[in-house]
């Protein structure tokens, strides 16, 4: 098993959301990371931030990487294989911050 799976079975559960929204400081909708197939690991990572942060922060996004582990290289080798890491590696080198708006599911 990878060290990414690893660190997701640390992260609290996702079942109760639809979705998250990602807003910049304007509180545009910059992304939105839904709960399917595909993204359900991202969504628990950003999730994750977000409860421990309240906010997608430099320090955050710094974390975030940590716990994408393996992927984070690849990310940084491909940019645009992974646009949930690569928004990460933006925020932690830009210093921004991205706002988190859940979607709950109903």
């Amino acid at each position: 098993m990878s060290q990414f799976a690893d660190n997701l079975k640390k992260l609290p559960g996702i079942s109760h959301l639809a979705a998250i929204n990602l807003l910049d400081a304007e509180g545009n909708v910059v992304a939105v990371i839904e709960n399917k197939a595909g993204s359900q690991g991202s969504l628990a990572v950003y999730n994750h931030l977000a409860q421990t942060y309240g906010a997608i922060t430099p320090d955050a996004a710094r974390k975030g990487l940590e716990i994408y582990a393996e992927h984070t290289e690849d990310a940084r080798q491909h940019p645009g294989k992974h646009p949930n890491i690569d928004r990460l590696i933006v925020v932690a080198e830009e210093k921004k911050t991205l706002r988190v708006k859940h979607v709950f599911a109903v």
